[in-house]
């Protein structure tokens, strides 16, 4: 559901026509006369009202005017890194809920703030209050430049994104070495995977691999195991899919059969390990009882040979989910993905593809089409254990999340592969793949940057989408806007 904006533009009438009920104050009961309420101004990305002159108690300020929904805006829109906003007299904002009763300029000043909400025609305040409760609950705002990123031409910023892109996707690839590494160094240790972190030794981390421990079949399927199951869990629950691919490990799940069998097999184990199968089959429905009391059954013959760690359902987020993404249907779609790794050569049918296919469109439909999976049996029915799903669920894997793990996690994987091993024009192939086919993607994240950066029809490039992903989640959230090069420019004198 979007967000619609806030009326700031009323505000501006208020302030303009000076519709006030009563007297006015600032937050801390100072009284405000306006001797002049200033002239509207048409700059981009400055204070709303120039040139006005406010007597605030005894002390009389001639300055700018910046009207906005909430206190915290004041920040969230790069205020107060912004230089143009540094002869700013008064604050003018809706909403009361905040404690704090001044903002600050880039060079220090402190600015008063008045909520108008208290002032204004009861009928319009009422209306007002519950259009803030509506947008709290629906609004995560916190692009600083927001209001500003005109200020930056389309090519500069493009340039930016792909320049972040890059670097993101080079990241990743570092990811999938280290962990290439680690497996390799558990397999000559011949430990299992340890539930709490450990050191590899750096100059084991340092030497160059042998072709020999390069071509090992098990450790490549290890990686697209982990990949893909951290990529079904999204934000909410990669962590906990992560930590169960690397507790159930591929030597157990390949003695599991093929196809139905594995289907049967592998869900009683990883419905037991997550912790998220009821004790008892006792349910609303005979078609889950005897879907429960299945899962129990196999599960004796599968518990002497597990030996690895159990989570909890309280280890699972459920929060504000569709159905198709609740965790056991994830693990559904899982297991089916996991029994063509194991069973039906996926990596081996992806290197054929980037052999035969010349087409990067092309090539590009048909890697989607390996990890659309489609729904079917008892978990294309229910999202819950007893829980119908209303409509079933058609796909367990569709199209938007199938782009997303190839994004996220193939290309990075196949890149270091044919690196490795010297295949470059197959590593420069994969490269292109990543940076020019337009992709099904979706993210809210990125959603709200492309947004506010005006630049809606260019996220679905794999590049800029990933470089969108990379400036919120690196740079806005954690308010690094001056290593940013649009935050510079826009916030610079």
């Amino acid at each position: 559901m979007k967000t619609a904006a806030l009326p700031e533009k009323l505000l501006y009438e208020i302030w303009k026509n000076q519709e006030f009920k009563s007297d006015i104050y600032t937050f801390d009961e100072e009284k405000i006369v306006v001797l002049d309420r200033g002239v509207e101004s048409t700059e981009l990305g400055g204070p709303d009202f120039k040139n006005a002159r406010v007597q605030i108690g005894s002390l009389t300020y001639v300055g700018d005017i910046e009207i906005d929904n909430f206190h915290t805006d004041w920040k969230n829109h790069g205020h107060s890194k912004n230089p143009k906003f540094n002869k700013v007299i008064l604050h003018i904002i809706l909403d009361d809920g905040d404690s704090r009763h001044f903002v600050t300029t880039k060079d220090g000043r402190k600015v008063h703030s008045l909520s108008v909400i208290e002032f204004i025609d009861d009928t319009l305040s009422e209306s007002l209050r519950k259009q803030i409760a509506h947008y709290r609950l629906s609004s995560i705002n916190k692009i600083s430049c927001k209001q500003l990123t005109l200020l930056v031409t389309e090519e500069e910023k493009l340039e930016f994104l792909k320049k972040l892109g890059i670097e993101r996707f080079k990241r990743k690839c570092e990811k999938v070495a280290y962990r290439l590494k680690e497996i390799l160094f558990l397999e000559e240790m011949k430990v299992s995977e340890p539930e709490h972190g450990y050191d590899i030794p750096l100059e084991y981390l340092e030497r160059k691999l042998t072709y020999k421990e390069l071509n090992n079949k098990r450790v490549w399927e290890q990686l697209f195991y982990e990949g893909i199951f951290e990529a079904l869990g999204y934000s909410q629950n990669k962590d906990i899919m992560l930590r169960i691919a690397r507790a159930v490990e591929p030597k157990l799940l390949k003695t599991l059969g093929t196809d139905d069998e594995f289907f049967r097999n592998a869900e009683s184990l990883f419905f037991h390990v997550s912790g998220l199968l009821p004790n008892h089959p006792n349910s609303k429905s005979d078609d889950t009882s005897s879907y429960i009391r299945s899962l129990h059954e196999t599960w004796n013959t599968l518990v002497d040979k597990y030996d690895g760690k159990m989570f909890e359902e309280d280890d699972w987020s459920f929060y504000r989910m569709r159905p198709q993404n609740y965790p056991p249907v994830r693990l559904a779609g899982g297991v089916r993905l996991l029994n063509e790794i194991l069973n039906h050569n996926l990596i081996g049918n992806l290197h054929r593809k980037f052999v035969e296919i010349h087409k990067i469109d092309t090539l590009k439909v048909c890697m989607r089409s390996l990890f659309i999976t489609k729904g079917a049996g008892y978990w294309s029915r229910h999202y819950m254990f007893d829980v119908e799903a209303k409509p079933h669920i058609k796909f367990y894997v569709g199209k938007n999340r199938a782009d997303e793990i190839v994004l996220n996690v193939i290309l990075p994987i196949l890149y270091l592969y044919y690196e490795m091993f010297g295949k470059k024009k197959f590593a420069s192939k994969t490269l292109r793949l990543y940076s020019e086919v337009d992709m099904d993607l979706d993210n809210s994240l990125v959603n709200e940057v492309s947004t506010a950066l005006n630049l809606d029809i260019h996220k679905h490039g794999p590049l800029i989408y990933q470089g969108m992903l990379e400036l919120f989640r690196n740079k806005c959230s954690k308010d690094k806007c001056n290593d940013c090069m649009i935050g510079e420019k826009v916030f610079s004198e």
